[in-house]
């Protein structure tokens, strides 16, 4: 993740497409997402990167308020499009990538399901078909008989 050298030319096109259809670097107002990408550029990006001049312009309008703006500051290699290597010195050079593979927040179906579970289950169908079959009537048996 990351922009990759945003003094270089190569790194200020890919804030320009990134900028291409947001307003701002992270959310839907300026925060310091933004102050962060502003202060690592050098200077205005030329016109012909127009998304990323017009956000160069915008923020620093904002200049005076900075410190104000929400959010928490992070590196600035820890914002922008995912498939760009950061090439900054902000990411250690050692850093794991998370692996939450091992974590199924919705269960699996793949599991097999104990015979005692598997029981339990049974039991319980069993109770509510029970329950529902002893119902006095339905609305079809009223408004509609056979």
């Amino acid at each position: 993740m990351g922009f990759g050298d945003l003094k270089a030319n190569t790194g200020l096109k890919v804030l320009n497409e990134f900028l291409a259809d947001k307003s701002y670097i992270e959310g839907y107002v300026p925060s310091q997402a933004d102050i962060a990408v502003f202060e690592a550029l050098s200077g205005a990006p030329p016109a012909e990167l127009f998304h990323a001049l017009r956000w160069y312009n915008h923020i620093k309008s904002y200049e005076k308020q900075k410190a104000s703006l929400p959010g928490v500051k992070k590196p600035v290699g820890k914002y922008g499009p995912v498939n760009i290597e950061d090439t900054t010195d902000s990411a250690p050079k050692d850093a794991k990538e998370d692996d939450d593979d091992d974590i199924d927040l919705f269960g699996s179906d793949d599991e097999e399901e104990s015979e005692e579970a598997q029981r339990i289950r049974d039991e319980r169908l069993a109770q509510y078909e029970s329950k529902k079959s002893k119902k006095a009537c339905t609305y079809r048996q009223i408004f509609h008989p056979a």
